[in-house]
């Protein structure tokens, strides 16, 4: 009597469930959406838990109680309901599926929460995809012709993982009871597809000092492949147990695994969606900020990080990208820009990387210790359940179309570093191992922070010792900027200011505490973030509104894009195909010759990369990006202009400005720092003379001053230097002291510091010095001159002398 109850109980859930489903009397919600599965040639249809509570809440309460048998009856229902829609096409497809979706309060968890009580409810688990095996097809129905008695044989296979109550052998059969041979009819049999997959628990979710906990979640049908590892997935599907068999008989553990039937993503999407009035939007942007564009989106980007112009401007240019090229014989121009930023600790470098993480389409994290070759490229592993040798992704192949941010790239081992070599330039990696031979995609951009070799950038070495890396890697990053940590007072004052705005500023709705723990470990009890919904049908709002802590009171004037406007201009201008003119291409030539003339002319002007012909490529690269955020379709000269800014501040700019300030403290007339440098330390001398005689004259006042007496103090010892080199003829060198003028002096010592520079050490002979600064000069320093402006420079303790060899102190 049991089978009947329970058939006319499936019976009346099914009717219910068509009840819900037929609403065309209602809103036509799900009318409308069963239509539009059919004609999207689909067979799921994802229902939301609120909208069938609303309508019959003790069904919906089953649903979730009692997954299996309710499950059944539901994609009955949806069956009947497609063949009263569509006949023909209900016929097409063995099952039809339903997804859920909505709020599930206590049965929303993750796989830590995830405990005995689930077992066999609809349960909704949110973690990160560690794991997912090859995708294999599983029979679902055979169907056998046996030639001797010209009859056709099927049948159907169900295992744990099917809604079924109880599972078919898993027995192929080869003969029929006749033990007649049976033809298997390949074409005639039904397949689906079966994926496992494997979900963590969120690492920052996790309980303090626990390991993340994992959970086996199984993918049929029209869900394989909708997910990769690294994604971060609501998964909600019934939870069930399978016996597990020892030597012919049960144990009393069991495995338990998650049958899924709707994969949610909870990444950001790679696409933002586009309203229609966003274009106008932003086509009206573009034409109302001709002018200036690039630097007020260059402004936008990283409000909170003070300075930095160029390395915005640059990193806009990266994720607005040049334009790919494959020419007919198949080899590739690549279009993604990438950067080196080189310097300091605490010049907000991994904040630059981690606003591009939050900005970029497709971004993915790496540091330098935390990953090897074959992590960014691809590696070869052997599949747990079949032995297989297969290939796993690694970050750059995962990155396609992306960024990958490399943090702490100095500290990679080069044998790790030149794995990426390939990928920076041709934009895929070649795999040729283990009898495995591939070519995976990789056409990403790389944005890689690093230290220079010593920690701190060391001033008195050239910027390639500081660097410490290859030519050959520094030659694929199209950018190298190199971030020094000045000590400026007034630059100081601005950054502290900044950074204690920043600390003071807090968001609008921001609480006074922590909120209170609802028992559950999850953020949200919905698969929907009704806040999100609410934000995507408000109006884009292009500017930020101002803030005086966020932005500063100076600031007012200058308006800052929003973070959503900025990510979807970006995206509409990456669309564009910009074409070079010949104007553009002319100057890109100029220029191209030019800075390699550079680089041969003053080779003693420090550079941070080598100048190659990827740096041309580098030019249009950049050229091509700044075309791109005017939004036109063709490449300008002003594009070009802006390229070469870039470069040059990239290749010279930092040294060379530096050098200008050296060259004039050194040579101007006018400047004065210099005169007050040398008076202070003239008065520091005499205070220091003085100090020395007075002890001299407490201490011993009748003994004269011993040279060879090594146990003095060594505030004397200049004092013994001082008197040494006086020549016999007191008069003779009164005179030329004399005629060495103040100007005279000045252009020597300009002299002097130009030959130190040139020879790269911290001394230099005599007759070497001698050579150098009388050469191509009108008025050549006679010996005694040279003489007597070392004498003057040691007295300022700026120089020493020792044997004709001039030593810089």
């Amino acid at each position: 009597m049991a089978a009947p109850v329970d058939d006319a109980e499936l019976r009346e859930a099914q009717r219910d469930y068509l009840d819900f489903l037929d609403d065309e009397e209602d809103q036509g919600i799900y009318q409308s959406k069963v239509r539009t599965m059919i004609s999207d040639n689909q067979y799921r249809l994802i229902v939301s838990f609120n909208d069938l509570r609303r309508k019959n809440e003790k069904r919906a309460s089953r649903l979730l109680n009692n997954a299996f048998e309710e499950m059944v009856a539901f994609q009955r229902a949806l069956k009947d309901m497609v063949a009263s829609v569509d006949a023909t096409y209900s016929k097409q497809h063995e099952e039809f599926y339903v997804g859920f979706e909505g709020s599930f309060g206590s049965k929303h968890v993750t796989p830590r929460t995830l405990t005995s009580q689930f077992l066999s409810c609809i349960v909704c688990v949110e973690g990160i995809v560690t794991k997912c095996s090859l995708v294999r097809p599983k029979i679902v129905r055979s169907v056998h012709y046996c030639p001797a008695t010209k009859k056709t044989i099927e049948r159907r296979y169900t295992d744990m993982t099917s809604l079924e109550a109880f599972p078919s052998s898993a027995v192929y059969p080869t003969k029929d009871e006749e033990n007649n041979p049976l033809e298997t009819e390949y074409g005639l049999s039904t397949y689906k597809d079966h994926q496992t997959i494997a979900i963590q628990e969120m690492p920052e979710k996790a309980p303090a000092g626990q390991l993340p906990r994992s959970v086996d979640v199984i993918l049929d049908d029209d869900l394989v492949d909708s997910v990769k590892p690294g994604d971060r997935v609501q998964v909600i599907g019934t939870f069930r147990c399978l016996p597990g068999k020892k030597g012919g008989y049960t144990s009393g553990t069991f495995r338990t695994i998650l049958i899924a039937c709707h994969v949610k993503q909870m990444n950001k999407e790679a696409q933002p969606t586009f309203l229609a009035s966003d274009v106008p939007k932003i086509k009206r942007f573009s034409k109302s900020h001709s002018k200036d564009i690039f630097n007020q989106l260059a402004r936008s980007l990283a409000p909170s990080i003070h300075g930095h112009e160029f390395i915005k401007k640059a990193i806009l240019c990266m994720l607005l990208g040049g334009v790919e090229k494959v020419l007919e014989n198949g080899s590739r121009l690549r279009g993604d820009i990438n950067i080196l930023l080189i310097g300091d600790p605490s010049v907000a470098k991994s904040q630059l990387l981690r606003y591009v993480l939050c900005t970029a389409p497709r971004a993915i994290p790496t540091t330098g210790r935390g990953s090897s070759g074959v992590g960014l490229t691809a590696a070869v592993t052997t599949d747990q359940e079949t032995g297989e040798r297969c290939l796993e992704a690694g970050a750059m192949v995962l990155a396609d179309r992306g960024v990958v941010c490399i943090d702490e790239f100095d500290k990679m081992s080069d044998i790790d570093r030149t794995a990426i070599h390939e990928v920076m330039e041709q934009g895929h990696v070649t795999i040729t191992k283990a009898g495995i031979q591939a070519q995976l995609n990789a056409r990403c951009s790389v944005l890689a922070a690093a230290n220079p070799v010593y920690g701190r950038y060391d001033q008195y070495k050239t910027p390639m010792e500081n660097i410490g890396l290859q030519d050959s890697l520094l030659s694929r990053f199209d950018l190298l900027f190199i971030v020094l940590d000045q000590m400026d007072p007034e630059q100081d004052r601005e950054i502290s200011d900044h950074v204690l705005r920043m600390h003071r500023y807090r968001a609008a709705g921001e609480q006074d505490g922590d909120v209170m723990p609802l028992g559950s470990s999850v953020e949200r009890l919905a698969t929907e973030d009704p806040s999100l919904a609410e934000e995507e049908q408000q109006e884009l709002q292009v500017y930020e509104k101002h803030d005086d802590l966020l932005h500063g009171p100076r600031r007012r004037k200058e308006k800052i894009v929003s973070v959503e406007f900025m990510r979807k201009y970006i995206n509409f201008a990456k669309m564009l195909k910009p074409v070079l003119t010949e104007e553009a291409a002319a100057f890109i030539a100029q220029s191209y010759s030019e800075l390699r003339s550079q680089e041969q002319v003053n080779s003693e002007v420090a550079r941070t990369c080598p100048i190659t012909a990827r740096t041309l490529e580098t030019l249009i690269r950049l050229s091509t990006a700044h075309a791109k955020a005017r939004m036109c379709k063709t490449i300008d000269e002003v594009d070009a202009r802006a390229a070469l800014d870039l470069v040059q501040f990239a290749y010279f700019k930092k040294v060379l400005e530096k050098e200008k300030k050296r060259k004039k403290q050194a040579r101007d007339d006018t400047d004065q720092e210099t005169d007050d440098e040398a008076e202070q330390e003239a008065e520091q001398r005499q205070k220091k003379r003085r100090k020395t005689r007075s002890g001299d004259q407490t201490a011993t006042e009748g003994e004269s001053h011993d040279p060879y007496d090594f146990s003095d103090t060594e505030a004397e010892t200049p004092e013994v230097q001082a008197r040494t080199p006086k020549s016999p003829d007191p008069s003779q060198t009164g005179e030329t002291k004399a005629k060495l003028a103040e100007s005279r002096l000045k252009e020597f010592k300009a002299a002097l510091l130009d030959v130190f520079r040139s020879t790269h050490a911290q001394s230099v002979a005599l007759t070497t010095l001698m050579k150098t600064i009388n050469q191509d000069r009108p008025q050549p320093f006679s010996t005694a001159e040279v003489k007597v402006a070392l004498e003057q420079m040691q007295d300022d303790n700026q120089i020493m002398m020792s044997d004709d060899i001039i030593f810089l102190i």
